[in-house]
């Protein structure tokens, strides 16, 4: 996981819990909701929680619809009476207007990190995942979410590997090209086969690029509005991908 170069290290108590959230991230497609409402957060963390969601949304000086609906996500994800919904937004609100992190807040994850690491790298997970709302985040936003982890009592090694993931899951999935295919070379690479597949193989392989843009499987994911967006301009261009390649194979 973190390298020598990456100081302090996870301590090995915690690498065992934090290699099992990571592969549960990866299985939620990297939807920290999906994540909480699979492995429930405790209800001390509540408060620490969304106020560091505050602090990070208003790292770049606005807060963002994308902020917003991801808090409201997280209040779904924990299934939150209206009530609590109230208060998780008086905590937003509470570290959206402050300059600095209150020494107090996070304190009970810096005390039973040690025995108990799952709420504070649940923590981390869902700070990590403010702060890449809109892509690769920016300096402001990613030393706010690291001050956040700090202060729960995390090493920086934890936001690095989680940023990591994202970065070969969901940031490459969304920088790559979204441009229409003109060629049969540019359908197969788009479908992640090649020139010299058989037809049937190329099929299966569209089915499965289709299935992951499927909208029911990305509300199952609670994947954001722009996530969807993305997705349905992906499932666009693999149809017009299989389209290219079903011509080719009839001329040819």
């Amino acid at each position: 996981m973190a390298g020598n170069d990456r100081q302090p290290a996870v301590p090995a108590r915690m690498e065992a819990e934090f290699s099992s959230l990571m592969r549960e991230l990866s299985a939620c497609g990297h939807q920290a909701p999906a994540l909480i409402e699979r492995a429930h957060l405790p209800r001390w963390c509540r408060r620490p929680l969304f106020f560091f969601l505050g602090y990070i949304a208003k790292s770049e000086g606005r807060v963002t619809e994308a902020d917003i609906g991801y808090a409201e996500s997280l209040i779904k994800a924990m299934r939150l009476s209206r009530r609590q919904r109230r208060r998780a937004i008086g905590w937003f609100q509470q570290g959206k207007s402050a300059g600095q992190l209150p020494f107090v807040r996070g304190l009970a994850m810096r005390l039973s990190r040690r025995l108990w690491p799952a709420p504070a790298l649940k923590t981390a997970i869902c700070l990590c995942h403010a702060s890449q709302l809109n892509g690769r985040p920016g300096k402001p936003r990613r030393y706010r979410c690291e001050d956040a982890i700090d202060q729960i009592g995390l090493p920086v090694s934890v936001s690095e590997d989680i940023f990591d993931s994202y970065a070969s899951k969901v940031w490459t999935r969304h920088s790559e090209s979204l441009s229409r295919p003109t060629s049969y070379q540019q359908a197969c690479e788009l479908l992640g086969v090649t020139r010299r597949d058989s037809l049937e193989v190329i099929k299966r392989a569209y089915r499965k690029k289709v299935s992951e843009c499927h909208p029911d499987k990305l509300a199952q994911q609670q994947v954001s509005a722009r996530d969807q967006s993305l997705a349905k301009e992906r499932l666009l261009h693999y149809q017009q991908a299989w389209e290219l390649i079903k011509r080719h194979n009839i001329i040819r």
